[in-house]
């Protein structure tokens, strides 16, 4: 069941990238040349400048208290997942393993499936059935157009760490199941597990301004749990080489 060796990390650079789609997008932009970490604090700046700036001008406090909560897990998920890119990168690993986590670019369809789904709920599921819907609860009666606009592009930018999360913990169980590593590779990616056990306990930030929501809740708490679950399982079995250094 397990492999002792890896031949295939010694292969060729993968076919399909080693990066994140946020990173590779980040590295793309035309005269621009930011760090990663750069590119995140720009991010957050960004957000939350925005954030406040509209409520402000549109007088909408009540909304900016669960926008700035939406924008810091954003942000610590860009923090987890620059994290968990540089951590994996650094290490010598299965070629098959850094291609599944992130040249398949599953979390992208993780991503649109969870923000249709989050969309649908808004707009359709929660109008016809809530007598206060979350929408009209934080923007009133008759929401305007750029709030609502900065609104959906945090919750996209929130839907793709989340996906990334996912994703990340699910390749994480099946490369332990997979793969044995020597006893300093084995606590590194424990260390890059955490990280993303920690951005999941982050987005429970979000809980308060859902309390009464329970299908967003639902949603939310049964994502952390999973990742929470998944992650320290793929932590706890992944197989050291005999006479490798434990953690």
């Amino acid at each position: 069941m397990q492999e002792p060796q890896y031949d295939e990390a010694t292969e060729p650079e993968p076919v399909y990238g080693d990066t994140w789609v946020y990173e590779s997008i980040v590295g793309a932009l035309p005269g621009i040349d930011l760090t990663e970490w750069q590119a995140v604090l720009l991010q957050i700046a960004i957000f939350e400048i925005s954030v406040l700036f509209l409520a402000w001008a549109y007088d909408l406090w009540n909304a900016a208290l669960a926008g700035t909560a939406a924008v810091f897990v954003a942000a610590v998920g860009s923090i987890a997942m620059v994290r968990i890119g540089e951590g994996t990168r650094s290490l010598d690993l299965p070629t098959s393993y850094q291609r599944l986590l992130f040249g398949s670019r599953i979390e992208v369809v993780l991503t649109v499936l969870a923000f249709i789904a989050l969309i649908t709920h808004l707009f359709v599921f929660d109008p016809e059935r809530a007598a206060n819907p979350l929408v009209t609860t934080l923007f009133g009666e008759q929401p305007d157009v750029i709030p609502v606009y900065l609104m959906l592009l945090v919750l996209w930018d929130l839907c793709y760490r989340i996906g990334a999360s996912w994703w990340a913990s699910v390749v994480a169980l099946w490369r332990s199941y997979r793969f044995t590593f020597d006893g300093e590779t084995a606590a590194e990616l424990r260390r890059v597990d955490l990280m993303n056990v920690a951005f999941g306990l982050a987005q429970l930030v979000l809980v308060p301004f859902i309390l009464d929501r329970p299908v967003l809740l639902f949603a939310v708490g049964g994502h952390v749990v999973a990742v929470t679950v998944v992650s320290v399982v793929a932590m706890l079995t992944l197989d050291v080489e005999t006479g490798g250094e434990n953690w």
